[in-house]
């Protein structure tokens, strides 16, 4: 018999369909008889007949005829909503879906997987884990050391030994022995009572990096979950059933609490769930939806799903790959301002950099040299003012090795502590196979990702700073010998004018969010967690701040290029025409006023999207082999061929040069 799983105002309800000759406009109807009867005031309507709908899939939400025959519209066990008219204006109108179309269009089930072992997952795999990339297999290892972990577990129980989280209650009831008999209502209630966050849910592709996570951190077998229950979870995430997970709530300690109680409810089958299928649900029928079955957690599962770091970890990865992505691209996007703004090469000499051999400075240093006049590729707009009467440029363009150098060191660093915390076991108590006994430790406490995140805000920052302040100085005639903000008749038209506005009000704003989180402390749990890392606010802070550091460079790319329009017909090098080209793809020149919202957008996609990278990095890497004395790559954010043999880049010949 076939059935489905219908969303009307807010609520979930299973309507089976005996005959599939039935037409969509009967279980629009049915759906909201079954709605009515279940509301003490027959949620407003006299009877069905009052009410006027338009029945839509979840996925996607295409419209459906209430005409057609339920066979032919809609498949078996799929999910449909219903809209009552008038409640789509309504602000009380909770769509089925808030995350938007988008999300079923561009998942595609992943065919290839990744083996998971606890120890050797890096920021890159986690990262396209949460893209949908590749499903999750752990390999034969970490199996083995699932077992034994579980089997000290099993052994606890059998002797009734007094174990904290596995016999007792949890923090302030530490020391209240549960009976055997309630051992499992302990872990479900544990995870119940801890699903208090608030705010947002994250999106599914920081769901899945979040779920990923916990998965590499279970699978390092200290944790005492069963195997069973492990295959359960990757299963779910292998389906992408992704549990409703509020992104506000963990103090960073003991562990991310709040969010990861919300991941193991969906994975219980409570609360909300989310899948490319169904769209937000209730997880009892997205999982049967997939054909899942909930988990039944047994003692200590619960405490095992939800303790630990993950919640800043995840984000953290995210937050230093995109870190990584666009400090790259911000040494492209300065070299261009510097060729706009005339700038000399003379500040980017190796034997400068030599003498401070910080790598940062060092390799940013050999970016500019790399892509700014040389022997390899001449510039037509240096070899205009090579005999000008100017000595020196401004710090914000002959600094750039300097300031843009610190930023890459502090990433490297944070990769380094986020790479660390992604194959560490955060659990507590740990349990100890080798050893047959389980110890209580701190290990759940999220300093190390809070600190390294706030100061990767602060380093990355700086970007924007700089890169406001090169903004100015392309919009300001004065210091630029171009036109005011950029644009040809000046007064009737105003450029960038509110362009430079929104960089400088972005740059404040980052100013306020770079404050570290992890500064501050509050006692919880009844002064049981006496100090915490407040590390969830540092990550998805940091994250605010890389965005904006996205769209302040955007905003300088775009004036950069417009810059270049006043200096035509004379070019500039061969890898600055391709990302002048590149930029020109997607935003024509500013010949007079338009909307610039959605070119701001389009260049901040591009740099989301690395391409900026893409298009000169094969030119900086041929100049790299043929300086190599001279240049050492920076290995967390320095050219990959492997980035750039998964991209099908073409790396040029030397007459392109």
């Amino acid at each position: 018999m076939p059935r489905y799983t219908v969303h009307v105002r807010g609520e979930w309800l299973a309507v089976p369909c005996q005959d599939a000759q039935l037409t969509v406009g009967w279980l629009g109807r049915e759906a909201v008889r079954r709605y009515i009867k279940n509301k003490p005031d027959n949620g407003g309507f006299a009877s069905v007949d009052d009410v006027h709908f338009l029945v839509r899939r979840c996925k996607g939400l295409g419209l459906l005829d209430n005409g057609d025959r339920l066979e032919v519209a809609l498949e078996d066990n799929e999910f449909v909503e219903v809209v009552i008219e008038g409640d789509a204006m309504s602000p009380d109108f909770i769509p089925s879906q808030p995350e938007g179309v988008y999300l079923y269009s561009k998942y595609r089930e992943p065919e290839k997987y990744i083996d998971l072992d606890g120890d050797s997952l890096t920021t890159e795999d986690l990262v396209n884990l949460g893209k949908g990339h590749y499903k999750i297999k752990l390999t034969p290892t970490a199996e083995k050391r699932v077992q034994k972990s579980r089997e000290v577990i099993d052994s606890i129980i059998e002797e009734k030994t007094v174990v904290y989280g596995i016999t007792t209650g949890f923090g302030k009831f530490a020391r209240t022995v549960i009976p055997i008999n309630k051992l499992q209502e302990l872990q479900v209630n544990l995870v119940r009572s801890h699903s208090s966050g608030v705010g947002k849910p994250l999106i599914p592709e920081r769901c899945r990096m979040l779920l990923a996570l916990r998965i590499n951190v279970l699978a390092k077998g200290y944790s005492g979950i069963s195997l069973e229950t492990l295959k359960q979870v990757i299963e779910m995430f292998n389906a992408s059933c992704l549990p409703y997970v509020p992104e506000k709530g963990t103090v960073g300690a003991s562990g991310d609490l709040a969010p990861l109680s919300h991941l193991a409810l969906g994975l219980i089958g409570e609360g909300k769930m989310w899948s490319p299928k169904s769209g937000w649900a209730d997880a009892k029928y997205v999982l049967e939806a997939h054909g899942l079955k909930p988990v039944i957690l047994k003692p200590k599962e619960g405490l095992a799903l939800i303790n630990g770091t993950q919640m800043i970890t995840s984000l953290g990865c995210e937050a230093v790959e995109r870190a990584s992505a666009i400090a790259r691209q911000a040494d492209i996007v300065a070299a261009l301002t510097l060729e706009v703004l005339k700038g000399t090469t003379k500040a980017f000499d190796t034997d400068i950099h030599a003498l401070r051999p910080h790598r940062g400075q060092t390799e940013v240093a050999f970016r500019f040299r790399s892509l700014l006049d040389s022997d390899h590729h001449p510039s037509e707009i240096a070899e205009s003012h090579r005999f000008c009467d100017r000595v020196q440029d401004a710090y914000t363009l002959r600094c750039c090795p300097q300031v843009h150098g610190v930023v890459n060191d502090t990433i490297a660093f944070v990769k380094n502590i986020i790479t660390i915390e992604l194959n560490s076991a955060t659990d507590n108590p740990m349990v100890f196979a080798s050893r047959g006994e389980t110890i209580s430790g701190g290990n759940f406490h999220g300093e190390y990702p809070a600190k390294a995140l706030d100061y990767l805000a602060i380093g990355i920052h700086e970007l924007a700073a700089i890169s406001e302040r090169r903004i100015e100085r392309l919009c300001n005639p004065s210091l630029s010998e171009l036109p005011a903000f950029l644009v040809a008749e000046g007064g009737l038209n105003s450029g960038f004018m509110i362009a430079h506005c929104t960089a400088a009000a972005l740059v404040s704003e980052n100013k306020a969010l770079c404050h570290p989180s992890s500064v501050d402390s509050l006692s919880t749990s009844a002064a049981t967690e006496d100090h915490v890392s407040m590390g969830g606010w540092a990550a998805r802070k940091a994250l605010r701040v890389i965005e904006h550091v996205e769209q302040v460079l955007a905003i300088e790319l775009l004036a950069a290029c417009q810059g270049i329009e006043f200096l035509r017909p004379l070019k500039t090098t061969t890898p600055l025409e391709k990302v002048y080209d590149l930029v020109r793809s997607v935003v024509r020149p500013w010949i007079k006023d338009r909307f610039m919202a959605p070119d701001i957008e389009a260049a901040h996609r591009l740099l989301l999207e690395q391409k900026v990278w893409e298009v000169a990095a094969p030119y900086i890497e041929k100049y790299r082999m043929e300086h190599i004395p001279e240049s050492r790559p920076l290995s967390p954010t320095a050219f990959s061929l492997k980035f750039l043999h998964k991209k099908s880049t073409k790396i040029p010949e030397t007459e392109d040069l």
